[in-house]
């Protein structure tokens, strides 16, 4: 996946999602807050999935070459 400057790594958007997780885990939240994190969340999982699924196409490409 090309690097975006405005778009974390994969291990940045994990960390991130770990975060946000346990802060909706946590509570103490208002729902405005919540709605927020979760929205964070989806963007981060998306970004993740992403990463993912370009590492898989990379992976599936060189296992393909090999044969």
């Amino acid at each position: 996946m090309a690097k975006k400057t405005d778009e974390p790594s994969y291990e940045q958007a994990r960390d991130e999602l770990a975060k946000v997780v346990a802060a909706l885990e946590g509570g103490g939240l208002t729902l405005e807050e919540s709605l927020g994190l979760w929205e964070r969340g989806e963007q981060l999982a998306g970004i993740c999935r992403t990463w993912l699924d370009t590492a898989r196409k990379r992976i599936d490409a060189a296992d393909e070459a090999a044969d």
